[in-house]
């Protein structure tokens, strides 16, 4: 992994994730990456924070590299595979985290075939992410194990041998944080129509959160069942039993399911513009 070159093409939060956990567990070096960007400013502190190398030019960056990041914006993808068509060297492993972008059309876009694609989410930014990720059928098992060492240093990671679940990833994982930053939101809001000021009400709802995942994740009994754990806190004629009913009847659950199918139907959505060429969203 410390011989591996790796440039990043679009040096956003994400990048910088995956720049700050391959320095945090020693896989790389800042000496041994590279960034390409159009904002300088950017760049600039980048360079000063890693040590890595910047420029504003994606071939320059990908120029030599072992490992090539594709990390930009969905509307920025087809620029930045204009730029990298016939720039990346024999053998290496290009590694996609943009949403939608398929394995075929960056393939193509490149004329290059040794390609992962994976699909992490934003705690990735303290190391405590989850990643999905699939490969192309020209990367080997050793070009595996190289990604798989990159995506750890993000948190968590998943391989699936259909890519189409990445689509489904980033409808579930990938967006996942909103919907719990939703729920957390609604939550505190609530806290404060019953009179908590709103800083009590925030610590009690984040500290409950992060005690109800450490408490599935550390029980004695390992990992249980979600509707075991939440039927031990639901009292028959209690307080739980009644928040749920009104949960339930207010159809809570097919929310949440309607919402990650539609977020799932739009990573479809954004893959299928780009490839023929339609301008995609801001």
């Amino acid at each position: 992994m410390a011989k591996n070159k790796i440039a990043f093409i679009g040096p956003g939060v994400m990048a910088e994730a995956m720049i700050a956990g391959l320095i945090r567990t020693g896989l790389a070096a800042g000496n041994d990456m590279a960034a390409a960007g159009p904002r300088a400013e950017r760049g600039a502190r980048l360079a000063e924070k890693y040590g890595l190398l910047f420029t504003q030019k994606n071939k320059e960056a990908a120029s030599g590299a072992d490992v090539v990041v594709l990390s930009v914006k969905p509307q920025q993808l087809e620029n930045a595979l204009g730029d990298l068509k016939g720039q990346i060297k024999n053998g290496s492993l290009v590694l996609s985290i943009v949403a939608g972008a398929g394995i075929a059309r960056i393939s193509k876009a490149i004329g290059h075939e040794i390609i992962v694609r994976a699909m992490p989410n934003t705690p990735a930014r303290i190391g405590e992410g989850i990643t999905v990720w699939t490969a192309s059928d020209r990367v080997s098992v050793e070009k595996k194990e190289l990604a798989e060492q990159i995506l750890g240093a993000l948190g968590e990671n998943v391989y699936m041998e259909e890519e189409g679940f990445l689509d489904k990833a980033t409808a579930l994982s990938g967006t996942g944080p909103a919907y719990v930053y939703l729920f957390m939101e609604a939550m505190v809001d609530a806290g404060v129509h019953l009179g908590f000021p709103r800083r009590v009400a925030e610590k009690l709802v984040v500290e409950t959160l992060r005690g109800s995942v450490d408490f599935y994740d550390q029980s004695d009994e390992g990992p249980q069942h979600l509707a075991r754990l939440r039927n031990q806190v639901t009292s028959p004629g209690g307080t739980s039993a009644e928040a749920i009913y009104y949960l339930e009847k207010a159809g809570f659950r097919t929310a949440i399911s309607r919402a990650i199918w539609a977020a799932f139907e739009r990573s479809r959505d954004l893959g299928e513009e780009g490839s023929d060429g339609r301008e995609l969203p801001d």
